[in-house]
């Protein structure tokens, strides 16, 4: 047998090994077949769902990883690489999102993954890292400043979308207001300090790679938000939900994954200084970069502020909670997932 041979019949042995390659040759393609033939149109949105998901995590989650690092080189503190830099990162899909869909003038998918991300990180994330984490101290001073700046960008956003369109003031307004919310911030950052995310490459590879996988975010926002309209036409779903349950948990896996590896290197506050900068770019900017280049935006007013009055109240009960106990532990996480499931009952108000 020459080596050539044995060498493929190594590789096809490994490849055999790998029980995922497995499972989507034996049933992931036999599925997608029978359901392009049952379900065509549906099929194909949900394989972009996926396909585009599955994209902007990876290329959410790399840019994130490059921008921590570049951040660390230049010794950002701790909590403002995960107030400013890992929260930019990781909402760029959201940003995205934003741009792409007011531009095709579906404002409903812009609001819905804006709020439905709120809602899932400061919930549903929160409450998965509590879970991991067991027990995490939080600075009170921290919870309070940041979650004042979420609670306002959350109000604003609510007086505007409940017109039911957004217009060019209402949109720079949004916009302007981040930079001015971080200002609140600036008495609770510490010291740069050290941080074990911190990687021994030159500043210039983290900088290139970092853009190229943020064009492969805003290349992933694209196929989900065609996936979005696919499904809506479909299924006769409206796009709002669909954008508010599925979109927003999609776009918040980079935050998802960024904090619970945070968490196990014991970097709590980047952790937390993501979850809620997140929320905070969300609740405001998120809805107003699109609408600042394609406005008037036009939305269901009646969805948005059923979603935000419930999204501002959930935010609200987390806030007290951490600023109450001090401490993030799995009590505080399995109330905080709670809070999430019950939003499906907005579906029926």
């Amino acid at each position: 047998m020459g080596k050539n041979e044995l060498g493929f019949r190594l590789r096809l042995e490994n490849l055999l090994k790998d029980r995922r390659l497995l499972v989507v040759l034996v049933v992931g393609i036999p599925l997608l077949l029978i359901g392009l033939w049952i379900a065509f149109d549906l099929t194909v949105g949900i394989s972009l769902l996926v396909f585009g998901m599955a994209v902007l995590i990876l290329c959410a989650n790399n840019a994130v990883g490059h921008s921590v690092n570049i951040a660390s080189a230049l010794r950002f503190p701790p909590l403002m690489i995960g107030l400013i830099v890992v929260s930019i990162g990781t909402d760029f899909p959201e940003m995205v999102n934003s741009f792409v869909s007011s531009s095709l003038g579906h404002g409903d998918i812009n609001v819905g993954d804006s709020f439905g991300s709120v809602l899932a990180q400061m919930t549903l994330i929160l409450g998965l890292v509590a879970l991991v984490g067991r027990q995490i101290k939080v600075d009170r001073n921290v919870v309070m400043t940041l979650g004042a700046a979420e609670i306002l960008a959350l109000i604003a956003s609510l007086s505007m979308v409940e017109k039911g369109y957004i217009t060019l003031m209402n949109a720079f307004f949004l916009v302007v207001s981040w930079p001015i919310l971080l200002l609140l911030t600036r008495s609770i950052a510490k010291d740069p300090g050290t941080t074990s995310l911190r990687s021994n490459r030159r500043l210039s590879y983290h900088l290139a790679l970092a853009v190229l996988a943020f064009v492969g975010v805003a290349v992933g926002s694209y196929i989900v938000i065609q996936s979005v309209i696919v499904m809506s036409a479909v299924l006769y779903v409206p796009e709002y939900f669909i954008s508010f349950f599925v979109i927003a948990i999609g776009t918040s896996l980079p935050e998802l994954a960024v904090d619970l590896t945070a968490i196990r290197k014991k970097q709590y506050e980047i952790a937390i200084g993501d979850a809620i900068g997140s929320s905070i770019i969300d609740a405001g900017f998120s809805i107003g970069i699109g609408a600042l280049f394609f406005s008037p935006l036009r939305l269901t007013s009646r969805f948005a502020e059923t979603t935000g009055l419930y999204a501002l109240f959930a935010s609200f009960v987390v806030l007290v909670v951490l600023a109450w106990r001090r401490k993030l532990d799995t009590k505080a996480g399995l109330l905080f997932i709670i809070l999430y499931a019950v939003s499906y009952l907005t579906l029926f108000i």
